[in-house]
């Protein structure tokens, strides 16, 4: 019998669960809140046997001892079980969502170096190499953050939402600045590709997150593009967990 996960990746822009049924990615549900009465509603409608949880913003506490009744819950954290190590300064101050990332590059594509790229509120660099470390990486500003600091660090600049139909040379104040950030995006992401070549040669690039696939165009690098990548990660993580804990 195929054994169903829930795996909880709250972010600084949603909530977000990905249902599994073993390693099968079968639903993928954004979240109007935490309450306890939507957890439980989840639990209720899928009877999961596993279930865990990547939070980078304070959520509701409730939910974990809701998780931990019904399921075998595991807390994504620097105490968790990896199939990776993680040799960096200070474990503890890595971002969970950045864990389950390099997870999932190690397990997909093993025996190789990974360099994962995640495009959310942060874009984050995550360099794990083909002995299963992760050695740490880069972060900087993301497509939103990029418009609101625009809009709201000057007097006039409106704030914009993306478009990914603009010109290359801006014709009014809107196409300047979608050029100026998605662009600017795309050029920065080469060149911090570029930047890992100098020092490693043959490594893959794994791009992920919501605005992945509008990138895959805009990259003169080869990259590999999976959007649902992180969840991929946290099902492996909480499988991992679940027999390490047997």
């Amino acid at each position: 019998m195929a054994i169903t996960t829930l795996c909880f990746d709250f972010g600084n822009t949603r909530l977000k669960c990905a249902v599994f049924e073993d390693d099968r990615l079968q639903e993928l549900l954004v979240l109007d809140d935490d309450h306890d009465a939507t957890i439980q509603q989840l639990v209720d409608k899928y009877r999961p046997t596993r279930s865990i949880l990547s939070s980078v913003i304070k959520h509701n506490p409730g939910m974990e001892t809701i998780l931990a009744t019904h399921t075998r819950f595991h807390k994504l954290d620097h105490h968790s079980k990896l199939p990776v190590t993680t040799p960096v300064g200070r474990p503890r101050e890595i971002g969970a969502d950045r864990l389950a990332l390099v997870v999932a590059a190690a397990v997909q594509f093993p025996g190789k170096n990974n360099l994962v790229i995640g495009l959310g509120t942060a874009i984050t660099y995550n360099f794990v190499n083909k002995q299963k470390e992760f050695i740490g990486g880069n972060i900087s500003p993301g497509m939103e953050m990029r418009f609101k600091a625009l809009h709201g660090f000057t007097a006039k600049l409106p704030l914009v939402e993306k478009d990914w139909n603009f010109p290359l040379f801006g014709y009014d104040t809107q196409s300047n600045i979608l050029s100026g950030v998605i662009l600017g995006m795309a050029k920065e992401i080469d060149g911090m590709i570029e930047a890992y070549m100098d020092k490693y040669n043959n490594f893959n690039v794994v791009l992920t997150g919501g605005d992945a696939p509008y990138f895959v165009y805009l990259l003169k690098n080869k990259i590999f593009a999976d959007p649902n990548l992180i969840y991929r990660g946290l099902n492996t993580i909480c499988e991992y967990n679940d027999l390490h804990d047997q």
